[in-house]
């Protein structure tokens, strides 16, 4: 084969460094020269003379005698270019001494070096057959050969025939070929290869590497696993949260290694018994041969443990005798066995957790429907896996970390996840309506569903009837009191008091009318009609979070049992359906939906008439299209909701969708009014429908009609059929919703993907610092303040302190001890933090106590005090209402004090990719459309996943740039407009009436009439006009002068052909403002008005008159950067982030959003999470490599001769080690010299 096939890469990741070429005659006549791409892959061009055109003659005498006989060539020799080939650059990169090799910035003093020399491969590296295995074709006879050994042979046939007797330049012609055919192994997708025959795509060793599907992403990070099932899921409200059914058909598949012990002798023969057949069984045996047997391996080399599978009854009855401690039994999957539930798309950490098994004789996983938000799981045929853990120190660490009942909450924001859902939150809410009275049988059937499982035995205390006469009736509410606390013997008292979502409709606490205020005392249901607000749904006002904080998870965790087991039961014989009747309009909401519509319709027409008059008043800053259609959309949105009010008033209490959405759940108002009412306008783009056709939405209409009809609004029903036209219009909308959702998915999950591999190394250290894999300090405490968002009763703090106090004061009463006055309670405070229990809370908790404590329950008590001091006959009252005693006090702060220490995030905790899915996994909620600035109709500006990829990428161009100014003096409308004036660019086009050529025979100059109303409104002068077109840079052509009188401007150019150029120019001259600004709104709101500025000129809008510079904000990222520094702009960071999720109703934990930020800024610039921004962030190979462009990092590792030190995620996963995050962040050892604990013998009666 040919010694050298190729150059590998000349200059390996743009190394800055010139190869330099000595001419072959004169060596002290160094020629500083050029090396580039030739035409074909096999060589390289230098150009000798590029920087040294002086010489070229001198090169070229040296062929005169050639040049002589042929004069053709002296263009080609003059042009001193020379083709280097393989063998030529290998003989030059050899004489290269080492040197000279940090000059091409390779070492030279590692342990691995490399030469400029290894860049010229000599050799062919052959894969193993067995990553290019043959494949026996079924149609035709022979086999298809992998495409690495097809490579290899087109490889070998081009040796094969250089080494034949051929010409010279047929042999170039081969060694091109050759070059080519080795250039295709290692990248098939280069540019500049022959086509392949029948043009089939053939992977590269690069391709192999790289992508989805290569061995960096599809085998060394996304792993398959043994030990697995995949089945379809059902619910069942039987099972705990903490429990997942496997059908035994699975159990039996599914195998763990148990190690043989004293203890499980007995059992773990029983199951080898069984055998592989019976459930419970086993598989496999795996036991150590002994005496003569072992010796036999030991001297033969072979390996001493054997592994017999239990198919034979004699095999078994042999194995189950001689089983002995140490032996390992691969027996069934058991019940409490630790599995792994998941299912994809594992969005958040959540996406998978540890479930205890109970085996069933079923065919499909079935599980506790509250667990199904964290997994955004359905019962519609879905589908989900379980994997069964093979080690202890797995399964140990999938039962203390991964658990469901440690998985209530979202680390996002500390929302409860697993909540009740759907038909259990209808059925509770039916339950707990105060016309529901049971008797005793019924009552007591439903309190007999709580007795299941291990709760058989527990005790159960039926409460007081709340009818005596004449039969004993027991309510709902009472019912659902035994969910929250079996028996007072549990000690479970839980206390709320909060208004429900839909219900509520008093400004009090008490006596709302339709019940729904919630008051709980005592895990007594005094009050309201529990909804989705009660029972979960992301609420930390929720009685199951109450619980989880207050009682623990098993607390939770049971009552949500029993909540799921009453309410099914309660709902099965209750019965509930929904027909068509339930949404059939009466004739009354008929007439009044006709009314109204045709009421809105005339509103319409005249705000159209008004249109089209040039009557209709403009908002600010709006066009007068953009006010029609402004106040067309509300007109119309207030028809539909009209029209939905007027159908929930109509609506019988019990109607089946009026319940569901009263209760959250499922569906809304708004469906029950599209059902029963109108569907309402439809939206597309955030606005109308646009005309398409001709000027026209659709053909039915004529051209510009803007008619609600002819726009997209839809007065029928679901119920009553939509029109053609309507139909139409409908589909439209719903197609742009999916198209929005197929477009959106690729977009989240990309920006997830990147956002986790930057941020996946970062860990709370022992030192409460946020570190990377390299040590680097990315924050001084998590979140400033060293708290779990986990932990998060309010959204910033880890205790309510107002639920806490109210909790305290009604499960500790105190009756006995007087209350403590005001004066008394500060004072107790600072005597409590002086003891030694207290001494070591944060100065940030102690500082809150103290400010609740004085701002909040002090004036409370004060209040009381002074009413019963005007009010003595009901003196006693200070006794019931806002008093605290000392033991109530203490147990207070020393509540609060164990909730800090429990919110205090723990060292090893991967902050990184928690903050990675915490903002990646909501962005799939958002949209792709643009929305409306608030309170400023016209002015536009980018939101949901585009807003937040340009702020992930900080990127140096937005979309819709926008800055907002705060005035001197916010209420004087004449300083915001003022303002305005000095911002907004004027153009001389806009103050000018005419700009006319003039030609004389002394002069050519452009004369320019301005507008003097137009200039008094903005308040420009003739002089300042001139000097702005004096100073103006004007696309090549100069004037020679400028010079003004009362209303006119002559502008005389240098040159006498440019005068239409100037008249073009001219006119975009800005002769006020600032350049750059598109628009300037004012918005006033309560009388108050700000300006909003389109444009990307932070630095000159702050430097305007009457403008508060240090409150102007502006949402360019880089901008301020520059501007204000880099602070400055990780505080936009911020606010930007929080404020598109606000946008959207999704809540993120600001911890997550400080720690993003602080990434992007930590190393005095803005980085953006991209792949430019990730080779400055990351220095490993393997990690870069795995990111995206795998072959130039590959390359790149090679040429430096760079090593890896392996302290990343990434780079262990591919190794197989543990990550140093988490329980990788800590080393167990166990002291060897400890002494043996000596046990104290207890004296019996017989020692004297």
């Amino acid at each position: 084969m040919y010694w050298s096939l190729g150059i590998l890469r000349l200059t390996d990741a743009n190394i800055p460094c010139r190869i330099y070429l000595a001419h072959s005659k004169d060596t002290a006549n160094n020629l500083q020269s050029v090396v580039t791409k030739g035409t074909s892959l096999s060589y390289v061009v230098h150009d000798m003379f590029r920087h040294a055109k002086a010489k070229v003659d001198e090169y070229v005498n040296e062929f005169s005698n050639v040049i002589a006989e042929n004069t053709e060539l002296t263009s080609v020799i003059r042009k001193g270019l020379e083709i280097i080939r393989p063998a030529k650059a290998l003989q030059l990169f050899s004489k290269i001494p080492e040197e000279d090799l940090p000059l091409l910035l390779m070492p030279c003093d590692a342990q691995w070096t490399t030469h400029p020399r290894d860049l010229i491969v000599q050799r062919v590296p052959v894969c193993p057959s067995a990553i290019r295995p043959s494949v026996v074709s079924e149609v035709r006879s022979g086999t298809n050969e992998d495409d690495l050994t097809q490579m290899y042979q087109w490889i070998l046939a081009q040796a094969a025939t250089i080494e034949e007797d051929i010409g010279e330049a047929d042999q170039i012609a081969c060694l091109d070929n050759l070059h080519a055919e080795f250039a295709r192994l290692i990248n098939s997708q280069q540019s500049g290869l022959p086509p392949v025959q029948d043009h089939k795509f053939m992977r590269g060793l690069l391709q192999r590497l790289a992508g989805k599907h290569g061995r960096f992403r599809g085998s060394l990070l996304g792993k398959r696993t043994n030990f697995t099932a995949r089945t379809v899921i059902s619910p069942d409200p039987n099972m705990r949260i903490d429990e997942v059914c496997i059908p035994v058909h699975c159990a039996k598949l599914l195998t763990y290694p148990e190690r043989v012990t004293d203890f499980n002798l007995q059992f773990l023969r029983f199951l080898v018994m069984n055998g592989p057949n019976n459930y419970p069984g086993a598989l496999f045996v795996s036991y150590k041969l002994r005496g003569e047997k072992k010796r036999q391996a030991e001297a033969s080399g072979a390996s001493d443990v054997v592994k017999r599978f239990l198919a034979s009854e004699r095999a078994r009855e042999d194995v189950a005798r001689y089983l002995q401690p140490g032996d390992i039994v691969e027996r069934h999957l058991l019940d409490d066995d630790i599995v792994l539930f998941n299912r994809q798309p594992s969005l958040h950490r959540v996406s998978i957790q540890a479930f205890r098994a109970v085996v069933k004789p079923f065919r499909t996983f079935r599980f506790n429907p509250c667990c199904c938000t964290p997994f955004n799981a359905d019962f519609d045929g879905d589908e989900m896996n379980i994997h069964l853990p093979q080690t202890e120190a797995a399964r140990a660490e999938a039962k203390h970390l991964m658990l469901s009942l440690k998985n209530i909450v979202s680390p996002k924001n500390g929302e409860p996840l697993i909540s009740p859902i759907q038909d259990l939150i209808t059925a509770t809410h039916l339950l707990t309506l105060k016309d529901v009275f049971l008797n005793r049988d019924q009552a007591c059937t439903l309190a007999a569903q709580l007795l299941a499982g291990n709760h058989l035995g527990r005790p159960l205390g039926l409460p007081k009837p709340a009818v005596l006469w004449p039969v004993s009736l027991w309510t709902g509410k009472q019912i659902f009191g035994l969910i929250l606390s079996q028996h007072p013997s549990t000690g479970i008292k839980v206390n709320l008091r909060v208004p429900t979502k839909s219900l509520y409709s008093s400004k009090g606490q008490e006596m709302c009318p339709n019940d729904g205020f919630v008051l709980i005392q005592n895990s007594e249901l005094l009050a309201g009609c529990v909804d989705k607000k009660l029972l979960g749904g992301g609420s930390k006002s929720s009685i199951f979070y109450t619980l989880l904080r207050d009682y623990g998870r098993e607390a939770c965790a049971d009552a949500m049992w029993r909540l799921g087991r009453i309410a099914l039961f309660f709902l099965a014989h209750r019965g509930f359906s929904i027909g068509l009747g339930e949404v059939m309009p009466s004739s009354d909401l008929v007439a009044s939906k006709t009314a109204l519509i045709s009421r809105g319709f005339a509103t319409c027409d005249d705000y159209i008439s008004q249109y089209q008059t040039n009557t209709l008043v403009c908002n600010p800053g709006c066009s007068m299209e953009d006010t029609l259609e402004s106040n067309l959309s509300q007109e119309l949105s207030k028809i539909r909701d009209e029209a939905g009010a007027a159908c929930k008033r109509q609506l019988h209490p019990s109607n089946s969708p009026l319940v569901m959405a009263q209760s959250g759940s499922k569906g809304s108002f708004l469906n029950i009014s599209q059902m029963i009412a109108c569907v309402g306008q439809q939206v597309i783009g955030g606005k109308r429908v646009p005309d398409v056709i001709n000027g026209r939405s659709l053909i039915h209409f004529p051209p510009g009609s803007r008619t609600p009809e002819a726009k997209g609004f839809v007065g029928n029903s679901f119920y009553s059929g939509l029109s053609p036209s309507e139909f139409f219009f409908h589909a439209m909308s719903g197609r742009e919703g999916l198209t929005d959702t197929a477009v959106k998915t690729a977009d989240t999950g990309y920006m997830q993907r990147r956002l986790v591999k930057f941020l996946e190394d970062l860990a709370v250290a022992y030192d409460d610092t946020v570190r990377d894999s390299r040590g680097d300090i990315i924050q001084f405490r998590y979140g400033s303040d060293g708290l779990d968002p986990l932990e998060m009763e309010t959204d910033t703090f880890p205790v309510n302190f107002v639920k806490e106090l109210e909790h305290i004061r009604t499960s500790y009463e105190c009756p006995d001890e007087a209350a403590m006055s005001p004066e008394e309670l500060e004072l107790a405070v600072e005597v409590v933090f002086q003891l030694d229990a207290f001494q070591h809370l944060d100065n940030h908790l102690c500082s809150a106590i103290k400010e609740f404590i004085h701002s909040s329950v002090c004036p409370k008590i004060r209040k009381w005090q002074e009413w019963c001091f005007r009010n003595a006959n009901d003196s006693n009252l200070i006794n019931q209402n806002e008093r605290l005693t000392r033991t109530q006090l203490r147990i207070f702060l020393t509540h609060v004090k164990e909730k800090y220490e429990k919110a205090l995030i723990e060292p090893g905790t991967a902050v990184g990719a928690l903050c990675g899915q915490s903002v990646g996994e909501p962005a799939t909620q958002m949209t792709l459309k643009t929305f409306h600035f608030a309170g400023v109709a016209s002015m536009n500006i980018t939101q949901g996943v585009p807003r937040m990829r340009e702020i992930v990428n900080a990127a140096a161009k937005i979309k819709t740039p926008l800055i907002c100014v705060t005035l001197t003096d916010p209420f004087s409308a004449s300083l915001a407009r003022q303002v305005k004036l000095s911002i907004e660019p004027t153009r001389l086009a806009d103050i000018s009436l005419s700009l006319s050529q003039c030609l004389t025979p002394e002069y050519v100059y452009v004369a320019i009439k301005l507008d003097k109303k137009r200039m008094a409104r903005r308040a420009i002068t003739t002089a300042q006009v001139a000097t702005a077109i004096q100073t103006a840079k004007l696309k090549k052509t100069k004037l020679s002068r400028v010079t003004y009188s009362k209303d006119c401007i002559f502008v005389y150019p240098v040159d006498l052909n440019a005068l239409e150029t100037v008249v073009k120019l001219v006119e975009d001259v800005v002769v006020k403002g600032i350049p750059g600004v598109s628009r300037v709104v004012i918005q006033q709101d309560k009388g108050e008005h700000r300006i909003f500025v389109e444009g990307a000129r932070l630095r000159e809008v702050m430097c305007v008159p009457g403008v508060v510079a240090e409150r102007t904000r502006s949402n360019n990222i880089l901008e301020v950067e520059q501007v204000l520094g880099v602070e400055a702009a990780r505080r936009v960071v911020i606010d930007e982030l929080l404020t598109v999720m606000e946008g959207h109703g999704v809540e993120v934990n600001v911890r997550h959003v400080m720690l993003l930020a602080d990434v992007m800024t930590n190393r005095g610039e803005v980085c953006g999470y991209q792949r430019t921004g990730m080779a400055k962030a990351k220095n490993s190979v393997l990690c870069l490599a795995s990111f995206e462009r795998t072959g130039d990092h590959l390359f790149e590792a090679a040429y430096h001769c760079q090593d890896d030190q392996l302290t990343g995620v990434t780079e262990n996963i591919i190794l197989g080690n543990p990550t140093k995050v988490g329980t990788g962040t800590f080393d167990l050892l166990s002291d060897r010299w400890e002494k043996k604990l000596e046990l104290e013998i207890k004296p019996t009666l017989l020692d004297f």
